[in-house]
């Protein structure tokens, strides 16, 4: 009898995981709910949103679901896992105070430094003179200043600030003036790494790892890192900055110590770790920490990766993870995102989207924004669609993945020119 699985969440990465999922010979039905149009062609989608927990539980009990699998962040800090373990049912994915890593910051930072896991020099403040003193220590030395809310802020709760006036202004708008909401209640103050940016992904079983890959986002929503931050407008895995060497350094100096120390502290940590990581002259450090796959750093790696990705996930929930093995496809993988003009700033929605035809068979194009309507594929959010080519080199993924952003039309359409330049100039 083939498996049932339930994923949570309605962007591209949940489509890029239901995408994988629905290759394993051991899956007979997916279930997405809510999902979006292209996760449809996969699975069935059900009205029930990523934040009502209740009505997922019931829905998992009612369906048999072999293996629930939660995309997004929210319903994790909201202790969806802990529901479904209390109910008997197996869940990929962190209890709610090991999802802390990524729900509180404050936590993190002084999980670091308490086990001596390397991360950037830090003070936490309620106050608002007391940060602004302790963010004068660096600007004073001509250095740039990072100014962080402790909670979750649809990642716009950080400000890297060039001087003083910058550090203080954005001090007041967090404490202050409550731009963040409860989010800032607390915030971190610390100094700004230089190095390249890099994510690293690991799944645990709460004791032992599997490393998945590492991938290079790219943030800004312009060219040559132009403009202001938004979800992410592609992605690339294996950036060459990222070797072997600083593999065993990632995994051996953070990886593994921390899942190390959030089984100490009873926070038993299952499910995918996300390391945002700075390479710096004196070693990678940590950034953050998420409790989830990034978007859109999955729909690069899920066509790279090999094996079988419910059997990896059951392993992980079951605790088995020892001595279990993950191969990646030599060569790239690359992802641009395609997004509504305006994005991350206000957009239009309901533009008709054309072109999908005609993308060559081996491109995969996984849906972030749309919605059906009498019969046309329309744009329904920010970022739209992911399209995903694979290339024996990294030159030749970039020739072929812009080649087919070519063939896809909607109005307003925009996306970066330069995603995986970085690692050409490497």
């Amino acid at each position: 009898m083939g498996k049932k699985v339930l994923v949570i969440g309605q962007g591209g990465r949940e489509h890029a995981l239901v995408w994988k999922l629905a290759q394993s010979p051991r899956v007979e039905k997916i279930y997405a709910a809510p999902g979006n149009p292209g996760i449809a062609k996969l699975a069935e989608c059900i009205a029930i949103s990523a934040g009502d927990v209740e009505q997922l539980l019931q829905f998992a009990r009612d369906n048999n679901i072999d293996l629930t699998v939660v995309g997004p962040e929210a319903p994790l800090m909201d202790g969806i896992v802990d529901r479904f373990q209390q109910a008997g049912l197996k869940i990929f994915g962190p209890t709610a105070r090991a999802a802390e890593l990524e729900g509180s910051k404050v936590f993190t930072k002084n999980l670091l430094k308490k086990y001596g896991i390397p991360t950037a020099e830090f003070e936490v403040f309620d106050e608002i003179e007391l940060a602004r003193n302790y963010a004068r220590f660096f600007t004073d030395q001509g250095k740039k200043v990072v100014i962080k809310v402790d909670g979750l802020a649809a990642g716009k709760g950080v400000i890297v600030a060039n001087d003083w006036e910058e550090a203080s202004q954005a001090i007041d708008s967090m404490l202050k003036e409550k731009s963040f909401g409860s989010a800032g209640n607390k915030i971190i103050v610390e100094e700004c790494l230089i190095g390249q940016e890099v994510s690293f992904f690991a799944i645990s079983d709460g004791e032992n790892i599997v490393s998945l890959v590492s991938a290079q986002d790219h943030k800004q929503v312009f060219d040559n890192d132009g403009g202001p931050n938004t979800g992410g407008m592609g992605a690339y895995i294996n950036p060459p900055v990222f070797t072997a060497e600083v593999k065993d350094q990632v995994i051996n100096q953070i990886i593994r110590p921390v899942i190390e120390a959030m089984r100490k502290e009873g926070r038993f940590y299952q499910g995918v770790l996300f390391a945002g990581l700075m390479l710096t002259d004196a070693g990678p450090k940590v950034l953050e920490f998420n409790a989830r796959f990034g978007d859109p750093e999955t729909q690069a790696i899920m066509p790279a990766l090999k094996g079988d990705l419910y059997t990896l996930f059951e392993t992980a929930v079951n605790g088995e993870l020892k001595d279990y093995e993950v191969a990646i496809n030599e060569g790239a993988s690359i992802c641009v995102v395609l997004a509504s003009k305006g994005y991350p700033g206000a957009y239009d929605k309901g533009k008709v989207i054309r072109g999908l035809e005609d993308v060559s068979r081996d491109t995969v194009i996984f849906h972030a924004g749309t919605v059906e309507k009498d019969d046309q594929l329309l744009t329904n959010g920010g970022r739209v669609l992911a399209v995903v080519v694979q290339g024996a080199n990294m030159a030749e993924a970039i020739n072929k993945v812009y080649n087919e952003v070519k063939k896809i039309h909607f109005n307003g359409m925009h996306f970066r020119t330069d995603i995986g330049r970085k690692a050409l100039k490497r």
